[in-house]
């Protein structure tokens, strides 16, 4: 990664703290534009039929978005949400999700990515929600200069 982009570290840190590091989610890979968080399954995690909840699925890949970007952008800066909007295509019942985020662009202070949801199961993927998002890039708290 390049000396002037956020360190993978920073994500780390960032998903740690409140409702992600709470619900669980993992970075899985993180690149300069690219983020992969997976979810474990949990029964708190669920809806009444047994799928992963939509709320969950939405907040995973909004953290995933956010962490694309942050991690294009130079340091000590923030991809914050502006706009999301997703579509569930299939119920997530899988064991685990995966979401997969990158940044298709970043004018100035505005960024825009998609993240793909997939529902595993073994060594199956299920696409099961597709998103995009718009980030704002704001300045990074005192805490995590």
């Amino acid at each position: 990664m390049s000396q002037g982009l956020n360190p993978p570290s920073l994500a780390e840190a960032i998903n740690a703290k409140g409702f992600s590091g709470a619900a669980g989610f993992r970075v899985a890979a993180l690149e300069p534009g690219y983020a992969e968080l997976a979810l474990s399954r949990r029964d708190d995690l669920l809806q009444f039929f047994g799928h992963f909840h939509g709320g969950v699925i939405t907040a995973l890949a909004d953290q995933a978005a956010g962490m694309a970007v942050t991690s294009s952008l130079p340091k000590g800066r923030i991809g914050v949400t502006v706009e999301l909007k997703i579509n569930f295509l299939e119920p997530a019942s899988g064991t685990e999700l995966l979401a997969r985020a990158k940044t298709l662009k970043m004018s100035g202070s505005i960024g825009v990515a998609t993240v793909e949801i997939f529902s595993k199961d073994g060594g199956a993927e299920t696409l099961c929600a597709f998103c995009t998002a718009t980030m704002r890039a704001l300045d990074l708290p005192a805490e995590f200069r």
